[in-house]
């Protein structure tokens, strides 16, 4: 007898729909499992067989045959064992044809016949209300996320058992069906605060204005000045998620299984804090199994990278197209993998190896040694930096200040003035941010005074700019605009936009 069962196949952070045929015939007892399979989903066959026996049901001594079609996708991962057994039950009689139409299924079967949680179960979700599928039958540990998909029905099943019970009942199945989850912005809540950074005042100012115009920023200073306590608190002061930035977010999350318990969509922007050793795979993404890396999982939020020297020259030279393009894309042999990118980069470092250059009483490295350090990073990459700010060792009076700091929500509320001016000003273009804004459309968004234009072509010439970096100043100069909601750039946001860079030209020279 002849079945099929529709489930899905992960494919990067995309679910493709796959039809798993069951056929059991007369033949020498064989259990063949073919549709180009990993070795895990091949392996299926063992964990069903078992499975079913402790569930009390026998698999008879016949020819059984499964195809996971299409055969050109693929098929890695244990999310095939519940519609493999499924398919089987239903080619053994015991489920009806119409017990599983316009259903799918996705889910790992133990030995004793639980079911235990797989990755990428939203994207499943999503592609059943695509395929216009009645309900969805996954983990219980899964079901959280998958309900948020409103229009589909989730039921969570914990055994085999219950798969026939929700299949072959529809008032069980839809006993077990888990509540849609309800989307609320800002729901979650930020441990750190910018009321527990004290001094570090020009530091502060650069965050917010990097916050503003999701521009990227780095922090140079001396150990212990409070780089790392910034860039922790930097989440906090960027606008809360909508809902569409929260599901791509959690598409990323799920696919990579970083979506866990009842948990439904990521309610706070990501913070990503890669260690110094990191390999360029694990930060863009790919390995054997294509997956997201580091970049992809801050996207909507912050990029921290600490000792910014001592990364490996090809893991940051991995996020300069990135930067550009807002999208990692992967090219194997098996096909091309996109991934989004749309991070804010936060980066801290020492400006020497023992990290007190320029204070020549406590550095004792040599000329050679700084130089050598300092171009680790190359220019390509510093020219990305919108913002590059010195920390400066916190005074004793500014550390027992009793005077209370200004905290995060306040800051976030002057950010999220300017970033609704920038989305008013861009509305239907494509992009919403200053740092996102395509150098052909600055004459147009960002013009200059004559003044202005003056005090731009000194600065050209005097601090030997490159293009890229000659455009950033203007774009930087055009948040902090919008954050005192000025219609034009003024003179003084233009130097203070070029005061970002000169830290740039005193350490790495023009």
């Amino acid at each position: 007898m002849f079945s099929t069962i529709l489930s899905t196949a992960v494919v990067g952070i995309e679910a493709c729909p796959v039809q798993v045929e069951a056929d059991i015939c007369d033949g020498l007892p064989q259990f063949c499992m073919v549709g180009d399979l990993s070795r895990e989903v091949q392996e299926a066959a063992d964990r069903v067989r078992t499975a079913l026996r402790n569930t009390n049901i026998t698999l008879p001594p016949r020819r059984i045959t499964v195809n996971l079609s299409p055969a050109h996708i693929r098929k890695e991962g244990t999310g095939f064992d519940l519609p493999v057994a499924a398919a089987l039950l239903a080619a053994l009689g015991i489920l009806r044809k119409q017990d599983t139409e316009d259903v799918l299924i996705v889910g790992e079967i133990g030995l004793n016949g639980r079911v235990r949680p797989v990755n990428g179960v939203l994207q499943t979700v999503m592609l059943a209300r695509e395929l216009g599928c009645r309900r969805c039958l996954v983990p219980r540990e899964n079901a959280g996320e998958g309900a948020v998909v409103r229009e589909v029905q989730v039921v969570g099943v914990e055994t085999l058992g219950e798969l026939i019970t929700c299949l072959q009942d529809g008032q069980a199945c839809a006993e077990r069906a888990v509540r849609p989850a309800e989307w609320m912005a800002g729901q979650g809540a930020y441990r750190e605060d910018f009321r527990e950074v004290n001094g570090q005042h020009a530091v502060r100012r650069a965050a917010e204005i990097a916050a503003a115009g999701m521009h990227n920023l780095l922090m140079v200073g001396s150990p212990g000045a409070g780089k790392t306590m910034v860039a922790r608190r930097m989440p906090s002061i960027l606008p809360g998620l909508t809902l569409e930035e929260s599901l791509e977010i959690s598409r990323v999350y799920s696919a990579c299984g970083l979506l866990t318990g009842k948990e439904g969509l990521v309610d706070l922007r990501p913070f990503r804090a890669p260690h110094h050793t990191i390999s360029p795979n694990a930060l863009a993404g790919g390995g054997r199994r294509v997956k997201p890396g580091e970049i992809s999982l801050a996207t909507r939020g912050v990029l921290f990278l600490d000792e910014l020297p001592e990364f490996s020259r090809n893991a940051l030279e991995v996020l300069r197209q990135p930067m550009e393009e807002g999208r990692v894309t992967i090219s194997r042999t098996s096909g091309t993998y996109v991934f989004p990118a749309h991070f804010q980069l936060i980066a801290a470092m020492n400006p020497c190896r023992c990290g007190y250059f320029p204070d020549r009483e406590r550095c004792r490295c040599l000329p050679g040694e700084i130089r050598g350090y300092l171009h680790r990073i190359s220019r390509p990459l510093l020219d990305r930096m919108d913002l590059c700010v010195e920390t400066s060792r916190v005074e004793y009076q500014e550390l027992t200040d009793t005077e209370e700091n200004e905290s995060s929500r306040s800051i976030r509320g002057r950010v999220e003035a300017a970033r609704r001016r920038q989305e008013e000003r861009y509305r239907g273009l494509g992009w919403q941010f200053n740092a996102r804004l395509p150098s052909s459309a600055l004459k147009h968004f960002c013009p200059l005074g004559k003044s202005e234009a003056g005090i731009m072509e000194t600065a050209y010439e005097r601090m030997g700019l490159s293009a890229r970096a000659y455009h950033r100043i203007i774009k930087v100069a055009r948040t902090i605009a919008d954050l005192e909601g000025e219609e034009r750039i003024r003179k003084e946001h233009l130097l203070e936009a070029i005061g970002y860079r000169s830290l740039d030209q005193r350490f790495w020279g023009g």
